[in-house]
């Protein structure tokens, strides 16, 4: 991926730019990620974990063929180019599989990184930091390098039969959970600086050994802890003081930059930050869906005032009571009290919900909430008091009182504070577009 190896060689030269991945498959979370990014002139790069993508379908249902099509479908209909859409795969190894043998889940792994080269995906995060049944843990960095390495020839061979541009790679060892702790959290350690030398150099190794050379220039990130994460209700700050050493190292190295895990939650002036540490990728998943979700809890609050009777359709209602029904998503993460857990269930920054929007009866029950607010529009009271955010935004023009648009705006403003921590300015973004089509000419 041409665009992403100009970046960090841009990066290397001084100039404070990075990329944020959206690590979602709501559709209208993708939709409002590549407005964002077409408004500012820059490519969207959208990515799928091994959780929601792989070739069992995942927890969306999708292969990454099939998620493919999907997000390019959603490109059309916005308008976007395909060009300017690049695909990510986050947490790609033995993830889905952690409870088999280390042999049954990285052949499976196998499997999922051909799928995901083949489909098109060409920033691929090869992350075997987890034990698999029989393994010690933690693993050590050799064993993690030697199967990151191994998948790497994987993906290497499907690209050669695939065509189309080299992928490229991001390995780690120190890598946060996917989607938060699961634990309360007061302090983070910080990698070392040491400790990031001694994970490039092991992959490093292992690279050479599986005869990786070629491909070695074209690992572009390793995922490090910078001191950043979220639990359920708590954000730990970035704190760049911390993570001077640690920034510091990365520079001597032409090729790399760090990409930043969990970044969820984390203030603009902290986004920019973690970009000026040469924390230049920065993930971000459940902060938009939980924007998502708090703009859907106003719309139903909205709506049931307009009712007049305090329920409207009962759109917060259904979600709960399919959540309660079916735990399998929620369970192992919230408290087992009752009231505790359906707190958990609305308000938990690890917002576990977002498993929950594609079932059935709460697709039924949105597009009754929608259609109620498409035909009768919310007064501009209603949308002071519940989302003075987009209230401000419908007066100005920027967004009509339209409750998808209203929607997308919710999910849009937290992506505004990423694109804007990663983009200089307005001759950066220009740079930025210029590169892109030199780079699929």
């Amino acid at each position: 991926m041409e665009y992403m190896l100009n970046l960090v060689r841009r990066h290397k030269a001084g100039e404070p730019v990075g990329i944020h991945a959206v690590c979602s498959a709501h559709p209208l979370v993708i939709e409002a990620a590549m407005e964002v990014a077409a408004a500012a002139g820059q490519p969207v790069l959208i990515e799928a974990t091994s959780n929601q993508v792989n070739q069992d379908g995942g927890y969306t249902g999708m292969t990454p063929g099939a998620f493919h099509a999907f997000v390019h479908g959603i490109a059309d209909r916005v308008g976007l180019a395909r060009e300017r859409v690049l695909l990510g795969g986050d947490h790609l190894g033995p993830n889905a599989w952690q409870d088999q043998s280390a042999g049954e889940a990285m052949a499976k792994a196998d499997v999922l990184i051909e799928q995901y080269v083949t489909a098109g995906f060409r920033k691929i995060h090869l992350d075997c930091s987890m034990s698999c049944a029989g393994d010690p843990v933690p693993l050590r960095d050799d064993v993690v390098a030697a199967r990151a390495a191994r998948l790497c020839t994987v993906a290497e061979r499907a690209w050669q039969a695939a065509g189309g541009e080299a992928p490229v790679y991001v390995v780690g060892t120190e890598v946060p959970v996917p989607g938060g702790a699961h634990e309360d959290l007061e302090e983070l350690s910080v990698t070392t600086p040491e400790a990031a030398a001694r994970t490039m150099a092991s992959h490093r190794s292992a690279f050479a050994a599986a005869g990786l050379d070629a491909a070695w220039p074209r690992v572009v990130g390793l995922v490090v802890q910078p001191g950043v994460e979220f639990d359920h209700h708590k954000v730990i700050d970035f704190q760049p003081e911390r993570a001077v050493g640690l920034s510091r190292m990365i520079e001597g190295v032409p090729t790399l930059v760090y990409e930043a895990h969990s970044t969820d939650y984390q203030t603009p002036a902290n986004l920019a930050a973690l970009v000026a540490g040469h924390f230049a990728i920065l993930k971000v998943g459940p902060g938009a869906t939980f924007a998502l979700r708090e703009t859907l809890w106003a719309l139903a609050d909205i709506e049931a005032a307009m009712a007049g009777d305090g329920k409207g359709c009962g759109f917060k209602d259904t979600v709960l009571d399919v959540m309660r029904a079916e735990p399998e998503y929620w369970r192992k993460y919230y408290d087992n009290d009752p009231r505790r857990a359906r707190f958990d269930q609305q308000y938990s920054l690890s917002d576990r919900i977002r498993y929950y929007w594609p079932h059935p009866a709460i697709q039924a029950a949105q597009a009754r909430l929608l259609a109620s607010l498409e035909r009768e529009a919310p007064p501009l009271t209603l949308l002071s008091q519940y989302l003075p955010a987009q209230y401000e935004a419908v007066r100005e023009g920027r967004v009509r009182n339209r409750p998808v648009d209203l929607l997308k705006e919710g999910v849009a403003r937290v992506l505004r504070q990423y694109m804007n921590a990663c983009t200089t300015d307005a001759c950066t973004a220009g740079a930025a577009t210029r590169e892109l089509e030199a780079c699929q000419s």
